[in-house]
């Protein structure tokens, strides 16, 4: 019973494989491993109090999942033998919990007997089902109607076997049988078989669990379960999907799922066992066919676990911590690692993962720490790990103590030796297994990077070099604008504005195959991470040669070369040839002769393949793949197609992990060409001629040496870059993994090199490629020699490059538009027709609905401007002229313009002297939440969560410190002339669930906006979509891969995101599919500009627009690409006051501009036959093809897909739904209640309440409704004093404003604080249940991301709180007990007080503000970054030191703290134990400024 349902024709752009999930997980255990009557009960009640983390169908009561796993409870089913027929043996008794198909009686009957004939061949004398008692009318009616009929299969085993024997036969027999299902097409589910657990799971929500299996109400005897709650990002039913599966429970996403399940693929030829001796080929496949990312981990994991690992080892193995970096590490366990890297690349991503096999139960994080995991130890020996705290009603005097697993942290309970382990007991222990540190030095060849030479030279010849350069299609604007700066600075090329050139496919130049693949990236079901702050947590080292046997550990697994990094010089080259032996390496030719013409491509690749296979059958474990034989005779395969198809074919001979590829060619130039060969396989690359170009023809004063090594270093950053828009932190797990999209590509090359890329519209075909490069090569080669490059014009518009979408002609239209010339509308829409076809909207053409009608008949203007936006561009980016002329001309047309992320000033909240409104509509959430207050959130009508941008998906940003002006830093809470970093992710968005849990948070300070979530266009996007619409957003923004940027690399601006018509598409469909469309509004933008756009994106799907670049144009702006350098010759997108003054701009020029639009539309409608957009939304089947003749490569791409006519059956085309979209949050609504009288008097109160894990964001609903007073002075502290006991659920006091005092004696979750705007918030042990003392002091009383974005307020909590403590805070006091990693990390104000330790990478980033550590110990040096921040002891008679010591009174006095109380009754000694931490950027204006 495979879960994904099959690809829906009707649905083309949906795939099953797209799928994400998130949850709620964790476990309870006895620290002893004694049997108990209450833990399954407490578990089945945590999964009650979970249900938050879980989502319904759009039936409203089918749940995504829940399930249990927990001892098998062998007497129960002894005492059920007689009824059953079964002998009583006196050994272990194995269960398999069977689904099978309900309604199919016959194919129950066949799956039965072939169960049987199984277990006779097994041995296996007797066996009975058991119906297993249900409930069904609990469930919702998706559920019910795919519920399956759930049997248990019961086997008696002699008394002279183990458990542990028994659980290794019935692991064979489960392989065995699920193999011959798949074979037999025969739909049943094995949800667990052991003799030591069992599952209960099902489709619902985790309250109904219990309910529907009435055998959980039996208080069944257990020493642990696990529990699990699963939010999908799909409504299909699929029961096999609920967790846990047969031994973990996952909370997380493997972002480098194709390369582990490929490596997992690959291992299956190699795997053998003692154990598995004759039976070794029941075992596989290992990875069940059609299966989750966390299913498939199970699989692997559970194969290695019951082949003789203990799952702790498997753990550390498949999730290892960050430990390439870590100069701290016990040097036996940092060899144990780096064995093991020698084994497998990790399964990376963010993962929060419990697990349990009878023997041990335990909880593992991944190495970022990207999922919550709090634990809890009872005075009566309960252990309990769970996403949240407070899911069990425990009494707060039987708690023991409360912490929490910090990144790359373990913990776990040996129930059979009754103790507990953690992770420096658990690492310790694996690495005395065997002596790996021998191991390595005696087989590990490390080869480390040499340093260049400094008379390093050219190594080809002028003539040689431009010949190569024009075969391989360097322009010279890559010189100048790519390579150069790599050269110099060492970073990637910046650029501004996006992407305005076609898409690869449908560019008339001979574009690199690389072009026509997209990075992917993450949002929303997975955080991208910082590849500059969190460097400490990457890796780039590489492994070659040969990977061994998975079930066995000898010397010889590391008999492996390691480099520190992938890109290679001729050096390193040498370095690694002087290493190894001669019949080790092998190089292989990529070129094909001239003569052979394009069909001649196909056959070089298949003797690339075979000369491969040669090589590793004569012994070479590395091969080197090569175009060093280009001659005016021989063409060079494009390299990356050598790499992808001869990595295919190696797949299949099952011999890929026999050697490793190294590619030598001239192709790469940049991180996008080296990401691309990297992830369809290389494991390194020498780019020998943009290395031989940067010595060569760059006229520059850095030195040769210094070029090559500037070279390198932007090259692995780019890399970081682009493996950390996905999640990944280690190159060893990117490599292989695929995380790419064609747009462009046919087939045939899909097929031949790059299976499962997503290719969703076809395109160029083999021989295209092949002839594309023969065009090319003959240029090279032609007679007559080329004397220089050309330049492509592929970054600017030049008139003999590339064509551009805003070209000087289609400039000067908007220009005579601007001044309301006559006609000018007309030729402006007519100049932009004429570009095409640069993307896949000028490829299709709108038919009529019926004929056409009467001008007057349709919906007139004003209702089509109404459903425009302008993009998000933040007042920083753009100038304050700029940015209010957008928001007063969105205003005057009744559509909405978008804050971006830098606040809004509050004077714009008034209509100014000439009556305008300059209030912005959106108003932007994005990651750095730069500017948003309770203020700016009461403000706004909509509320646009920003997940990424569609010029550079999956990074951060940074507005540099020249345009933090006075202006910019008020309203954005900085210091003036510093820069502010905006982190790739949201840092209180890492999964689907918590994106639900930011919308609840944003509706409860204001009920009445709506919430948009901006998603851009990929593959996969549609399905994303759906689990925002489960989220309850209002609106899904879907942004192209051409919109516009501030800065940004080029190499993102060009190689990230697909088009919106694709994206859009599919989202369309997939949430029709899911029957969710009626639920969401859906927003279009990238590269809108006339009606024509308008009126195919509806077609499409949409309902509203949004414009970015045309707006700009509109108001004045040049398209120079000069915004990053704060140059802008019209004053639009610069703070510099001299360049403002030139600004002309108007709003009634962008009026004028979106009328004319809106007229356009209104005709087009005419002709269609349509009297409102209404009428055409998601009418796809009303588009056709546009033929074009005299483009040379348009009529390959097929955009059938696109095309689909709606079925009827699966509910409206557009936004219908009346429903609310808003959860009730009953304490928030009774606070509220009960402060209304004080709010409208003024007076202060005080209230009592109690309080759950259920009751979420408390306080900020009292926080709108005093925002929206007006107050001109913040309210007296602690007007409204409210008090809580109990264990408060998330966001607990998230954007608290003045006035509001939160006092909480219990603890909380995650978010405490967020966006913090005033008041305070105290947080402390009940001390009535819980004396607070030295030991509870240093309990975990409140989880992770405290603080984030907080612009004031107060915050003292006496304990410990997780990780990310105070992430970009820039204003709030704090102070605290201790955190964990990434504390204070881009903080640019406040000051935040540690009385205890903090963990690692404190204050990375940090740019503002102060931080004051209390570190007797001295650990404080090892875990900051000196680039970042100076540490210093604090002089008494500091001003700084003077409110240290104020804090920690206000903290002691507020919390009775016998921390602060022991520090402030030792002052004089105890103020050195400090560390002052103050941020370099400070530091470094005081001294520009001339100030001490």
């Amino acid at each position: 019973m495979t879960p994904h349902t099959a690809p829906d024709p009707r649905f083309p752009l949906y795939h099953p494989g797209y799928e994400h999930d998130g949850c709620g997980v964790g476990f309870i255990a006895d620290t002893h491993g004694v049997t108990r009557n209450d833990i399954l009960r407490l578990a089945t009640d945590a999964l009650a109090n979970l249900t938050h983390r879980g989502a319904v169908d759009a039936d409203t009561r089918t749940g995504d999942g829940a399930g249990v796993l927990f001892a098998l409870p062998t007497t129960f089913f002894a005492n059920l033998s007689d009824e059953l027929r079964l002998p009583r043996k006196g050994g272990p008794i194995g269960v398999g919990v069977f689904f099978l198909p309900r309604h199919a009686p016959d194919e129950q009957h066949q799956i039965r007997q072939l169960v049987a004939d199984i277990l006779h061949e097994r041995g296996f004398s007797q066996h009975a089902w058991r119906p297993v008692p249900t409930r069904p009318a609990v469930l919702g009616l998706k559920a019910a109607a795919t519920m399956p009929r759930i049997e248990q299969l019961v086997l008696p085993f002699d008394a002279d076997v183990s458990p542990l024997a028994a659980d290794q036969k019935l692991y064979a027999l489960r392989r065995t049988i699920e193999s011959r299902l798949h074979r037999g097409r025969l739909t049943a589910y094995i949800a667990s078989m052991s003799a030591r657990t069992i599952v209960y799971k099902g489709l619902m929500m985790g309250d109904a669990l219990a309910d529907f299996y009435p055998d959980l109400r039996l208080d069944l005897p257990t020493a642990f379960a696990l529990f699990h709650q699963r939010f999908s990002t799909n409504t299909f039913p699929s029961w096999s999907l609920a967790q846990p599966f047969r031994m973990l429970a996952h909370n997380g996403e493997i972002n480098t799922i194709l390369g582990n399940a490929n490596g997992t693929r690959l291992r299956q030829a190699d795997l053998h066992s003692e154990l598995w001796a004759d039976v070794i080929d029941d075992l596989k496949p290992v990875l069940q066919p059609g299966f989750s990312d966390s299913a498939h981990l199970d699989n692997v994991a559970e194969l290695l676990t019951v082949s003789g690992r203990s799952p702790l080892h498997t753990l550390t193995m498949l999730v290892p911590e960050a430990w390439e970096h870590d100069a701290t590490m016990d040097p036996a366990v940092r060899a144990y690692f780096d064995y093991y890297a020698c084994l497998n690349e990790p399964w990376d991503g963010p993962a929060a993962i419990t697990y349990a096999d009878g023997r041990f139960v335990g909880a593992h994080l991944d190495r970022n720490g990207l999922r919550p995991l709090r634990l809890l130890r009872t005075h009566d020996d309960l252990l309990y790990a769970c996403s949240e705290v407070g899911v069990l009603n425990i009494p707060e005097d039987r708690i023991a103590q409360r912490s929490r697993l910090g990144p790359g942290h373990m913990i776990a309970v040996d129930l059979e030796k009754g103790r507990v382990l953690t992770g420096d007991t658990i690492k310790p222990e694996l690495a005395r297994r065997h002596p790996y540190q021998k191991w390595l030095d005696e087989n590990l060849i490390r080869v480390p990077h040499r340093p260049v030479a400094d008379a390093i030279a050219p190594d080809l010849s002028d003539d040689r070099r431009l010949r190569l350069q024009t075969c391989f299609a360097y322009s010279r604007e890559e010189l100048k604008f790519t390579l150069e700066p790599m050269a110099t600075e060492g970073k990637e090329a910046i650029t501004s504005m996006g992407d305005d050139t076609p898409i690869a496919a449908l560019s008339l130049q001979q574009r690199p195959l690389a072009h026509f693949f997209k990075q992917r990236f993450a949002q929303v079901t997975n955080p991208p991470i910082d590849p500059i702050r969190e460097r400490h947590n990457m890796s780039l080292s590489v492994h070659l040669g040969r990977r061994r046997n998975w079930l066995t550990e000898t010397p010889e697994h590391a008999r492996q070369v390691a480099l520190d990094a992938p890109v290679l010089t001729a050096a390193g080259m040498q370095a690694l040839h002087d290493a190894l032996p001669p019949e080790r390496i092998a190089t292989l030719d990529a070129t094909f002769p001239t003569t052979d013409g394009p069909a001649g491509l196909k056959t070089a690749l298949d003797r690339l393949s075979a000369d491969a296979l040669n090589a590793l059958n004569a012994g070479a474990e590395i091969l080197i793949v090569s175009d060093r034989q280009v001659s005016p005779e021989r063409a060079p395969i494009p390299m990356l197609l050598a790499v992808g198809a001869l990595g295919t074919d190696l797949l299949k001979t099952d011999l890929r992990l026999r050697a490793s590829l190294i590619v030598e060619s001239a192709e790469p130039r940049d991180s996008h060409f080296i990401a691309t060969l990297l992830g369809f396989g290389a494991s390194a690359v020498f780019p020998y001629l943009a290395l031989d170009t940067l010595l060569a023809d760059l006229d520059l004063e850095t030195s040769p040496a210094q070029r090559i090594e500037n070279f390198l270093k932007s090259q692995h950053q780019g890399l970081l870059k682009i493996m950390s828009k996905m999640g990944i932190s280690v190159l060893g797990s990117y490599r292989g993994a695929q995380i790419f999209e064609a747009i462009g590509l046919g087939p045939d090359v899909i097929e031949r090199a790059f299976p499962n890329t997503p290719s969703p519209v076809g395109g160029l075909t083999l021989e295209d490629l092949a002839s594309d490069a023969l065009t090319r090569h003959a240029r090279a080669f032609e007679p007559d020699d080329p004397t220089t490059l050309v330049d492509l014009g592929l970054l600017r518009f030049r008139r003999s490059g590339e064509t551009h979408a805003w070209s000087p002609q289609l400039l000067g239209a908007m220009n005579r538009l601007r001044k309301n010339k006559p006609g000018a509308y007309p030729k402006f829409s007519a100049a932009s027709a004429d570009l095409a076809p640069l993307q896949l909207r000028d490829l299709l053409q709108p038919s009529a609905l019926r004929p056409a009608i009467p001008i007057d008949e349709v919906e007139p203007t004003d209702a089509i401007c109404r459903r425009f936006t302008t993009a998000a561009m933040s007042l920083g980016s753009l100038s304050p002229e700029a940015h209010r002329a957008l928001a007063i001309a969105m205003n005057r047309l009744g559509a909405r313009s978008n804050t971006g992320e830098g606040g809004e000033d509050p004077e714009r909240y008034t209509l100014d002297e000439h009556g305008d409104d300059a209030n912005a509509r959106i108003k932007q959430i994005a990651s750095g939440r730069f500017g948003v207050t309770p203020l700016y959130l009461v403000k706004a009508r909509e509320l646009e969560i920003k997940m990424a941008q569609g010029a550079k998906p999956g990074e951060g940003g940074q507005l540099p410190g020249h345009k933090v002006t006075d202006y910019i830093a008020y309203l954005r809470h900085a210091t003036p002339g510093v820069t502010l970093i905006s982190p790739p992710p949201h840092h209180d968005i890492y999964s689907i669930e918590d994106l639900a849990q930011l919308i609840y948070d944003l509706k409860a300070i204001n009920p009445e906006a709506e919430v948009c979530v901006k998603l851009v266009a990929t593959s996969g996007v549609g399905t994303i979509a759906a689990g925002v619409a489960k989220a309850r957003a209002d609106t899904i923004l879907i942004s192209g891969h051409d919109g516009g940027t501030g800065a940004s690399p080029i190499t993102s601006v060009k190689n990230a995101g697909i088009p919106w018509e694709i994206g859009l598409a599919e989202t369309q469909q997939t949430l029709r599919l899911n029957g969710l469309r009626e639920r969401v509004k859906l927003r279009v933008d990238g590269g809108l500009k006339t009606g024509r756009d308008i009126i195919i994106a509806a077609m499409l799907g949409a309902e509203e627009f949004n414009f970015g670049t045309a707006a700009l144009v509109a108001l004045g702006c040049r398209y120079v690409r000069q915004c990053h350098l704060d140059t802008c010759p019209v004053g639009i997108a610069t703070q510099r006051e001299d360049l403002r003054e030139k600004f002309e701009g108007d709003p009634d020029m962008i009026v004028t501009y979106f009328q004319n639009v809106a007229h356009e539309v209104r005709d087009l409608l005419s002709q269609l036959g349509a009297a409102s957009l209404d009428a055409i939304i998601g009418r796809s089947d009303l588009l056709k093809l546009l033929p074009h003749p005299e483009h040379p490569r348009a009529h390959r791409l097929d955009l059938s897909p696109l095309m689909v006519a709606p079925a009827p059956r699966h509910g409206a085309t557009f936004h219908t739904w009346p429903g609310p979209t808003r959860l009730p949050s009953p304490l928030n609504e009774r606070i509220a209640r009960d402060c209304s009288e004080a709010l409208a008097t003024g007076q202060s109160l005080r209230l009592d309440y109690p309080i759950a894990n259920t009751d979420r964001t408390t306080g900020a609903r009292l926080s709108g409704l005093i925002a929206l007073q007006d107050h001109q002075t913040p309210l007296p502290e602690a007007t409204f004093d409210l008090h809580f006991q109990g264990t408060a659920g998330q966001s607990f006091g998230a954007f608290l404003n003045h006035g509001v005092a939160l006092t909480l004696r219990g603890a909380a979750n995650d978010y405490v604080a967020k966006g913090m705007g005033g008041g305070r918030i105290v947080i402390t042990p009940d001390a009535d249940l819980t004396p607070l003392d030295e030991k509870t002091s240093h309990h975990t009383l409140a989880g992770n991301t405290l603080l984030y974005g907080a612009t004031a307020g107060e915050l003292f909590i006496a304990g410990r709180t997780g990780e990310r403590f105070a992430v970009r805070n820039s204003g709030a006091l704090s102070v605290t007990h201790g955190a964990g990693d990434y504390a204070c990390e881009y903080m640019t104000g406040g000051i935040c007080v540690f009385l205890g330790p903090v963990g690692h990478h404190f204050a990375a980033g940090m740019t503002g503000g102060l931080a004051f550590v209390h570190d007797p110990d001295d650990r404080l040096p090892t875990r900051t970054q000196a680039s970042d921040v100076e540490l210093s002891r604090p002089a008494e008679d500091d001003h700084d030191t003077t409110e240290l010591h104020r804090l920690i009174t206000r903290h002691f006095e507020l919390t009775k703290s016998p921390i602060a109380e022991a520090i402030l009754d030792n002052w004089p000694e105890k103020v050195g134990e400090f560390y002052k931490v103050t941020p370099r950027a400070i530091l470094a204006l005081k001294k520009a400024e001339g100030v001490a």
